[in-house]
């Protein structure tokens, strides 16, 4: 008699609840899943709720992908926004960690989770972990248990880089940099970027900040990213073609390095009840099947940007100003005004009979979007996931960073890859009518990987 086929793998995974984060891990699960792997996604309460609003459909599609979920510590009208990024995860250290130890311990022994509301569907015990590098306390809880971790920093491996350069930086003298001073002096330290990198293509915690100069996020990331190294491996999402010298130099850091994007060229779209936030508009890619080949700029800044209703105006006033249509993914909080005046003000730039050329949505399918023949150029913030998108699908790129490693995804498109342009710190719109005619009308952007 033939011995029993040993178990699938069960793998966790366990992103830090902002929509990139959820994006990116969720294109690994899909990704796992498609390769036999049992998955069990853990979301926070406050986020899961949000996704089964946003979401028409309540199955995750796929009996080998289930959703669980903890609390993460905040009162639900908490906006959790880029200001309150500390007190997330403070909260998520003080609060998320208990459920989360108490649920590992569950899985492993039953794989039957702790909660009523949490359905173990024949899933065998947990034999991997897959933490965000935002979760440095998930590689602790699950090494205490006996649980192989493989440590996943959802940006890129030049932004992995730099927070391991920070000792380096402050040695050198690199840091803090003067407030007020030449954000275009270059940066040594950071192995292999010296001859491209300048202070404003630092990650945003490296802008000077109070009375020493230094954001406390500095250290706190740096610390998180050198946490990595208690993992099994580090796991990247991205090539060795794009970012090779910055994995060379990673890898001395960690126990094992592998790039395993890009990850949503390589999985199925994740399923709806679990990948967005917000809903998707459906009509907008009628829309791009109405307009001409490579005609449409694709706007969209990402979930947490926020911008005012100045620099709105400038973007407006640049995008109109080039003649093309342009598809615009506009969050109701993301202006400092009401949704009805932004949609006042978007009717007065256009004009009679301008409406055919333009359409605003509260959210896309980025990935659908990218890929449509009518899209000519994408005005991004530089997320490294709309980074990768972008890239992966030929679409020349404006990038207009904000926070994060916005900065640095942003430096690497514009001096290093050419895919695309770099509008710095300055949103007015001569540079955003100047940047999108160029990066539209220039084959050479658009074909250079």
């Amino acid at each position: 008699m033939a011995p029993p086929a040993p178990a699938p793998a069960h793998v966790l995974v366990f992103p830090f609840p902002l929509q990139g984060h959820i994006n990116c891990m969720l294109h690994l699960a899909t990704a796992l899943v498609g390769a036999g792997v049992l998955v069990t996604f853990v979301h926070t309460d406050h986020n899961l709720r949000r996704l089964e609003r946003a979401s028409a459909s309540g199955s995750s599609a796929s009996p080998s992908l289930r959703f669980l979920s903890v609390p993460d510590g905040l009162p639900d009208d908490d906006p959790r926004s880029a200001g309150g990024l500390l007190e997330l995860l403070q909260s998520m250290r003080a609060v998320a960690s208990v459920a989360y130890r108490a649920l590992l311990a569950s899985l492993l022994s039953t794989a039957r989770p702790t909660r009523p509301d949490h359905h173990d569907g024949g899933f065998p015990p947990v034999t991997c972990l897959v933490a965000d590098g935002y979760l440095p306390w998930t590689i602790d809880i699950a090494d205490e248990l006996g649980v192989p971790v493989l440590a996943f920093p959802t940006s890129s491996a030049c932004s992995t880089l730099v927070y391991l350069s920070v000792p380096r930086l402050f040695e050198l003298g690199e840091l803090p940099f003067p407030a007020g001073g030449d954000l275009d002096e270059p940066v040594h330290g950071v192995p292999g970027m010296e001859s491209f990198l300048r202070r404003r293509h630092l990650p945003s915690p490296f802008r000077p900040v109070g009375e020493n100069g230094v954001n406390p996020r500095v250290h706190v990331l740096s610390k998180y990213t050198f946490h990595s190294g208690k993992a099994r491996a580090l796991i990247l999402n991205t090539a060795a073609s794009l970012e090779r010298p910055a994995l060379a130099h990673i890898a001395p850091h960690m126990r094992d390095v592998f790039a395993v994007g890009t990850l949503h060229a390589m999985s199925p779209a994740p399923p709806a009840v679990a990948s967005s936030l917000w809903r998707e508009d459906d009509g907008c890619m009628a829309w791009l099947d109405g307009q001409a080949d490579r005609s449409v700029v694709y706007v969209s800044l990402g979930s947490f940007a926020v911008i005012s209703r100045e620099q709105f105006m400038e973007v407006l006033s640049g995008l109109v100003a080039t003649g093309y249509p342009f598809l615009w993914v506009l969050l109701p909080d993301m202006v400092g005004v009401s949704q009805d005046a932004v949609f006042q003000e978007v009717a007065r730039a256009v004009g009679d009979g301008g409406g055919k050329q333009t359409r605003i949505v509260e959210w896309a399918r980025q990935r659908d979007v990218l890929r449509h023949r009518a899209v000519g150029c994408f005005l991004t913030h530089a997320g490294w996931n709309s980074t990768l998108e972008g890239t992966v699908e030929g679409v020349p790129m404006v990038c207009w960073p904000f926070f994060a490693d916005q900065q640095i995804s942003s430096r690497f498109v514009g001096a290093v890859w050419k895919t695309g342009l770099d509008m710095k710190d300055v949103c007015e719109r001569g540079v955003v009518e100047r940047t999108m005619r160029e990066a539209v009308e220039s084959a050479e952007i658009r074909w250079s990987i």
